[in-house]
């Protein structure tokens, strides 16, 4: 049996949790400081970083194992595997502000985020795959 959908659907997991944890935990702190307009975006932001670094990490050496022989290559290898990010995390997002803007309850929005995140986890392991970590 391929352990690599299993591990990839629990690390998927893993990096939506936390990117959940810190959308509230930002949504908490700036919930008085910032308009409510805004805070949503600013709590996405700090939350697909959060995300960002920990799927890769995993991604990286549980997933393709790969591993970089420089503090250069993987700075290099980083921000290929973000800009690879980047229309997943426009599917992420848009998921999670429609839902916002469609259903008034506090948790849709998150209902949202768990449905973009999902979604774009699938297109991301597919990119990184041919483009990222196709070569070893």
């Amino acid at each position: 049996m391929d352990s690599i959908p299993f591990k990839y659907t629990i690390f998927a997991i893993i990096s939506t949790m936390s990117n959940l944890a810190t959308q509230y935990i930002v949504d908490f702190a700036i919930k008085d400081i910032i308009s409510e307009n805004y805070a949503l975006y600013i709590s996405m932001f700090f939350s697909t970083l959060v995300g960002l670094v920990i799927k890769y990490v995993l991604d990286k050496k549980y997933i393709f194992y790969y591993r970089t022989k420089t503090q250069t290559e993987n700075a290099k290898k980083f921000i290929l595997y973000s800009f690879m990010g980047v229309f997943t995390t426009l599917i992420f997002w848009g998921s999670e502000i429609l839902f916002d803007k469609l259903f008034e309850h506090d948790m849709s929005k998150y209902a949202g985020a768990i449905i973009g995140l999902s979604i774009g986890y699938i297109v991301k392991y597919n990119l990184d795959k041919k483009f990222v970590f196709g070569k070893n």
